[in-house]
């Protein structure tokens, strides 16, 4: 069993048990307890979560926000400190245009122009933002959502 076979399946379904998952890689239960403990332990594997259909509810935002790095700390102090916000669900530093890029949720569009001008705006180095709602969701963290029904038409060939 190889550390990249746990791992593909874990995040194809982190409810599998051990045992399924020894059952479908060959090996024991014990080798597949030892072998997610220890990817738990050198942080490779930080958590296990559920995902939830947000297009069903609530409103989430992209947020592109262009800031100054402080000396000595970079981007990191000002990330951290968004990343804190009860609203955002994913904070990365990116290349490109801006530096950062929000993920955050809310119950409505309100909710995220609330965020955006009672907190974010007035954190100190924050030189602009841009925010992008998502309409529809297709594939996330590699779960096909809408998939299309397969045709009942007959295949003609010429």
């Amino acid at each position: 069993m190889t550390q990249e076979a746990l791992l593909k399946l874990l995040e194809t379904d982190a409810r599998l048990s051990d045992r399924q998952i020894a059952d479908r890689l060959g090996v024991s239960v014990s080798e597949v307890a030892a072998e997610r403990a220890t990817l738990e332990q050198e942080g490779r594997i930080v958590g296990y979560q559920t995902i939830v259909n947000h297009d069903e509810v609530g409103v989430s935002a992209f947020i592109e926000v262009r800031c100054t790095p402080e000396r000595g700390e970079g981007f990191d102090r000002l990330a951290q400190r968004i990343a804190r916000f009860e609203e955002v669900k994913s904070c990365y530093l990116m290349s490109g245009g801006y530096d950062l890029l929000v993920m955050v949720e809310a119950e409505n569009l309100q909710g995220v122009a609330r965020f955006v001008s009672e907190k974010l705006s007035n954190l100190h180095g924050i030189l602009s933002t841009a925010t992008h709602f998502r309409l529809k969701t297709y594939k996330l963290n590699g779960l096909l959502f809408h998939e299309e029904p397969e045709s009942e038409r007959i295949s003609v060939a010429p």
